[in-house]
């Protein structure tokens, strides 16, 4: 009679690592060609929720006199993102998204808020 003096190979761990690191990778490739492709998408809703914010904080501070805190309570659902500063000595708002986009509202008497323009904040600077 025969009798086995040797172990059966055990299974190596590494071919399972491999596979999870592969997916990984695949699924970070792709969501970086998501990234790439989406950019002028993305940079446009930032911009977009920039300017919204800038508009709607003028216009609560420097119509309706409330705090700028305050302010940021009329803010639509998802646009947790966007932060607001005040300039009260020329009564204008900076709303921006981080590394994204950047908005300027001013208040012009009888004309209320007014959006400006991206030559008039570089001239700002």
């Amino acid at each position: 009679m025969a009798t086995a003096t040797s172990k059966p190979p055990a299974k190596d761990a590494w071919p399972l690592v491999k596979k999870v690191k592969y997916t990984a990778g695949a699924i970070g490739a792709l969501f970086v060609l998501w990234l790439v492709f989406n950019f002028a998408d993305i940079k446009a809703q930032a911009k977009l929720g920039a300017s919204y914010g800038a508009h709607i904080a003028c216009s609560c501070r420097y119509i309706e006199g409330r705090p700028l805190a305050s302010c940021e309570k009329d803010f639509e659902a998802g646009m947790e993102l966007v932060s607001v500063s005040d300039d009260a000595e020329n009564k204008r708002v900076t709303a921006s998204v981080p590394f994204l986009a950047q908005a300027v509202a001013e208040r012009r008497s009888e004309f209320g808020c007014i959006q400006l323009n991206q030559n008039e904040i570089d001239e700002l600077d």
